[in-house]
């Protein structure tokens, strides 16, 4: 599928930092140490990104995370304030579940999954994380999941079908 390249530039992005690691490359002369941090950008309004970011410091790492993160945006379809259906994300050994709610449930998710979810729109959402709980893995199979999200009218337009047809 032909992915569009969303201009981050026209959008009013908000950000968000999943987590900062410490990571040590060790060498002759002892261990480097650098930081690892983990963005969400978004503008709550059905755009999202996840980045990652190294650096000798924080602020700097951020700042990559934030570049990263706005050139791996996709858009996330929304039916009123949920997702269309249910939908799993994979990604390394995490994987993420996201099932529709109903209006006034709120984002029902952990940890990253919750602010991939917030950033990308979604008011109403319930998520369960099986297997790893890292959180970069699952800031990514969530981002997977919504990827991977199909409206009615992207189906009927796929299969040349009305949507009255599809929906039966």
């Amino acid at each position: 599928m032909q992915r569009s390249i969303i201009d981050a530039s026209k959008l009013d992005l908000k950000e968000a930092i999943v987590n900062i690691r410490r990571v040590a490359k060790v060498v002759k002369g002892g261990r480097n140490f650098r930081f690892s941090v983990t963005m969400v950008v978004g503008n709550e309004d059905g755009y999202v990104g996840v980045g990652l970011g190294k650096a000798q410091e924080i602020p700097e790492a951020i700042r990559k995370g934030i570049e990263d993160a706005k050139k791996n945006m996709i858009y996330v379809p929304r039916v009123g304030t949920t997702i269309p259906h249910k939908v799993t994300g994979f990604f390394g050994a995490g994987q993420v579940l996201l099932m529709p709610a109903a209006e006034g449930t709120g984002v029902i998710a952990g940890g990253s999954v919750r602010t991939v979810l917030e950033l990308a729109g979604v008011k109403d959402v319930r998520a369960k994380s099986i297997g790893s709980n890292n959180s970069r893995n699952m800031a990514n199979a969530t981002m997977r999941g919504l990827n991977d999200l199909k409206t009615i009218e992207s189906v009927s337009k796929l299969r040349g079908k009305t949507k009255e047809e599809i929906l039966g």
